[in-house]
């Protein structure tokens, strides 16, 4: 494997496992008990207005420490665009799906991106789906049913409503599967310091005035601050999103959208495991073997030919 391939490898290895974190970390601050006075400490909208607002300054303030990028207009609007669906519009379905759902159906529903990738590919760039591949896709489809037939007879018992969670939760990752596909090529020719000022600049645009508008008065934060929030806000934001969210174009420089996707799988690992060891889901029958049918798909899609499996 070249030295390239090696660093993209690393980047989004790291960057799933943070983000995997994420899941159990952003599920409580949306808790009722992630506050001092019984309630949230952040609404889902003033999560991800929280997120875009610091990670923007954090790219902006470290951009002037790094030589000057002139971006092409329409490439801007392309990072913009992109950015916008892959963080504004993706996470604050995912803050939405972590409102309502435990944090492993979301997770597993995540695991899905790479078949979300090869459908988007097939249909968009016409590339060939193989007979194996349809296997994976059944499987994850399975998978996926399993969740909602649980989540709909209440039988996975946990969660305020698994169901419409798991809804949010296909609606983040179709707009993120849409982000991997339009930032693509730009990701290849601008540094992600560059990507990302831009990404969270726009974010923060959008999403502050409208944190404001449909969480009301209170803004942004609920309740006085305990230090569990204050640290899990801080992990979320300084890691899950900066660094994060750094990796993942630095990734593509490297390495394809496919490939990319794979690495999802780490993060339901990473975060069932969090998520049972500290009692936010609980083990029913249902989790694990959804969670072998989605991974063992997303596992199938993402076998290449010998000749590619240098990515």
């Amino acid at each position: 494997m070249k030295d390239g391939k090696l660093k993209g490898h690393a980047a989004v290895l790291l960057a799933n496992v943070i983000f995997g974190l994420a899941v159990p970390m952003s599920s409580f601050l949306l808790a009722p008990t992630s506050g001092v006075n019984g309630e949230a400490w952040l609404g889902p909208l003033g999560y991800i207005a929280t997120r875009c607002f610091f990670a923007a300054i954090i790219f902006w303030i470290i951009q002037c420490f790094l030589p000057k990028e002139k971006v092409e207009r329409k490439d801007l609007w392309v990072i913009i665009l992109g950015g916008v669906m892959g963080f504004a519009v993706s996470q604050t379905f995912t803050a939405w799906s972590l409102y309502y759902a435990n944090p492993v159906y979301f997770s597993f529903v995540g695991a899905l991106c790479p078949i979300a990738v090869m459908l988007g590919a097939w249909m968009t760039l016409g590339e060939r789906i193989t007979g194996i591949k349809i296997v994976g896709v059944v499987l994850g489809i399975l998978g996926a049913l399993l969740m909602v037939y649980m989540s709909a007879t209440g039988g996975s018992g946990d969660g305020i409503n698994n169901l419409l969670g798991i809804g949010f939760a296909l609606l983040s990752l179709l707009t993120w599967v849409i982000y991997l596909l339009i930032t693509r090529k730009v990701s290849q020719k601008y540094s992600s310091v560059t990507q990302m000022k831009w990404t969270f600049l726009a974010s923060a645009v959008i999403m502050l005035p409208l944190t404001a508008i449909m969480e009301g008065p209170q803004l942004l934060y609920t309740s006085a601050c305990t230090w569990q929030a204050a640290g899990a806000t801080a992990f979320v934001v300084l890691l899950a999103t900066v660094l994060g969210y750094f990796m993942i174009p630095y990734a593509m420089k490297f390495i394809n959208a496919t490939t990319v996707s794979t690495y999802t799988n780490l993060q339901p690992v990473v975060a069932s495991i969090v998520a049972f060891s500290i009692g936010q889901a609980m083990l029913t029958w249902d989790k694990p073997v959804a969670g072998v049918l989605v991974l063992l798909s997303a596992y199938i899609v993402t076998l290449e030919p010998k000749k590619e499996k240098d990515q």
